[in-house]
């Protein structure tokens, strides 16, 4: 099974992104490092899906962004090739699901933890201020790009009620856009180029960077046994 990868760098930080299967992603301070995750990320990427997984996995870098922002903090303002090509109805609505169902399975997470407030991860200060450590934190964090995100594409959205609701009225509002399926890339924030593909993408990439970190946090606290593992980290 071939991955294909983008590799995104700053120096040997590095973040890997599998194109085919949008939002499944390694870091590691080298290719190297990163290129040795992946196999582990598809096999659980693949369970998420409810597809059968396999051990032969090799990893193909077709894209490569040497990029002067935190990559190690998870900063990311690379944009894929295969991410400004149009989207046929029938794959967006493929892509939403998978993105709605991210948001479905971050909440069983979060609300599987038995204390939202504890912490097992000391204090540290990233480009974006202090990472998120509790349940909480990460939840509120990871909910709140939904504005953010969608204004990127000139779309109107909030962060009012749960991750799944505010994200679904961002689809919403977008779908009375008649050329949204163009997939138009358009300049936002800092100078950085976004499309449609491109959010769907950063939803579900954003989702399991912090699902990762509540799920890691919450077995040491609580242990595996009293944690729900929906995206079978």
């Amino acid at each position: 099974m071939i991955i294909n990868c983008v590799w995104e760098h700053n120096g040997n930080d590095t973040l890997l992104y599998a194109v085919d299967y949008i939002g499944a992603y390694t870091r590691g301070e080298s290719l190297q490092v990163a290129k040795e995750k992946m196999p582990r990320e598809i096999v659980s990427y693949l369970k998420w899906l409810g597809e059968d997984t396999t051990d032969n996995i090799e990893i193909n870098i077709v894209g490569e962004k040497d990029s002067d922002i935190a990559i190690k903090d998870a900063d990311s303002d690379v944009l894929f090739d295969s991410e400004k090509a149009p989207l046929a109805a029938d794959e967006y609505e493929k892509l939403k699901a998978l993105a709605l169902k991210s948001a479905k399975d971050f909440i069983t997470l979060y609300e599987s933890i038995p204390d939202k407030s504890a912490t097992a991860i000391a204090e540290r200060k990233t480009f974006y201020g202090q990472v998120p450590r509790s349940a909480d934190e990460m939840y509120e964090h990871t909910k709140n790009v939904n504005e953010y995100y969608f204004a990127e594409i000139d779309v109107n959205a909030d962060n009012v009620g749960n991750i799944c609701e505010c994200r679904n009225r961002g689809f919403e509002t977008l779908e009375t856009k008649p050329d949204y399926l163009n997939n138009t890339v358009i300049e936002g924030s800092f100078g950085e180029l976004w499309s449609l593909r491109k959010v769907l993408r950063r939803f579900i990439w954003h989702d399991r960077i912090h699902a990762k970190a509540m799920y890691r946090m919450a077995v040491k606290v609580f242990g595996e046994e009293n944690v729900a593992n929906p995206f079978y980290f």
